[in-house]
C-alpha cells in the first residue's frame, strides 16, 4: 500500500474540523491561569500529570492542524497537476467507468476470461498513472507531509488512551481531559447530543468555580494588605 492510499489516515472529527476552520476554545487554560494563583499553586499545577498530559496532547494537537494544512495544499497541486490515480475503461455495454483504485477495478470487469485482455491493459494503466503520483508526491513532499501527519495522527491517540490512566491532581487537569475528549470525538461542534452537553456543562462549571475560587483569593490577598 501507497502513502497516497491512506489520505484518509487521520480520525474523521480531526481531518473535519481542520478543514473546516472549527476551534473550540481551549478552556484549560483559563484554568491554568486562574487555579494557579500564588507560589503553591504554581507549584502544584506543575506537578499535575493530567495537565502535563494535556499540554503535550495540546502541542501535538496543533501540530496535526499545521501537517494538515500543509498535507492538503500539496494534495491539491498534485491533483491539479497528476490527478489521482485511476483509470477508465469501456465496459461491452458501450459504458465508461472509473476506477480509482485496482480492488474497484477487478470488481468492475470481474474475472471473465474474455475480459483478460481488458483487464491487463486497465491494470497496467492504472499502476503507470499510480507510478506518476507516487513520484510527484515524493518529489513536491506530500508523501513525507502524509507521514508525519499520520505519526502525530497515532502519537493523538496514545495520548488519548494515556488521559484514562493519568491522575488529575488539579481543577485544570481535569478541564485537560474533558477538553480534549470534547475537541477529539464530538461530531460536531455543540453537538445536543448524549453526552455531548454534559460534558460541555461539567466544562464550563470547572471554569466558573475555578474562577470563582481565583476572585476570592484575590480578594483575600487585598484585604491582608489592607
Amino acid at each position: 500500500m501507497t502513502d497516497s492510499d491512506n489520505i484518509t489516515s487521520l480520525p474523521f472529527v480531526t481531518r473535519r474540523r481542520v478543514l473546516e476552520g472549527t476551534v473550540v476554545a481551549t478552556t484549560a487554560w483559563t484554568l491554568e491561569g486562574n487555579a494557579s494563583a500564588g507560589d503553591a499553586g504554581r507549584t502544584h499545577m506543575r506537578s499535575d500529570p493530567a495537565l502535563a498530559l494535556w499540554r503535550e496532547w495540546e502541542r501535538v494537537h496543533k501540530q496535526i492542524e499545521r501537517l494538515c494544512r500543509r498535507q492538503q495544499r500539496l494534495e491539491t497541486k498534485l491533483v491539479e497537476s497528476v490527478g489521482f490515480p485511476c483509470v477508465t475503461v469501456r465496459l461491452a455495454e458501450g459504458e465508461q467507468v472509473t476506477a480509482h483504485s485496482i480492488e474497484m477495478l477487478n470488481e468492475v470487469l470481474g474475472k471473465a476470461p474474455d475480459m483478460a485482455a481488458l483487464r491487463t491493459k486497465a491494470q497496467a494503466d492504472f499502476a503507470a498513472h499510480q507510478a506518476r503520483w507516487d513520484a510527484a508526491a515524493e518529489e513536491t513532499g506530500y508523501t513525507a507531509a502524509l507521514r508525519a501527519e499520520r505519526e502525530a495522527g497515532e502519537k493523538m491517540q496514545h495520548l488519548l488512551q494515556a488521559f484514562s490512566t493519568t491522575p488529575a491532581t488539579t481543577l485544570a487537569g481535569v478541564a485537560g481531559k474533558l477538553d480534549a475528549v470534547l475537541r477529539e470525538s464530538e461530531p460536531w461542534e455543540e453537538c445536543s447530543e448524549f453526552p455531548w452537553p454534559q460534558i460541555r456543562s461539567a466544562l464550563s462549571d470547572l471554569v466558573r468555580i475555578t474562577e470563582s475560587y481565583g476572585a476570592d483569593r484575590v480578594r483575600h490577598r487585598s484585604v491582608l494588605h489592607d
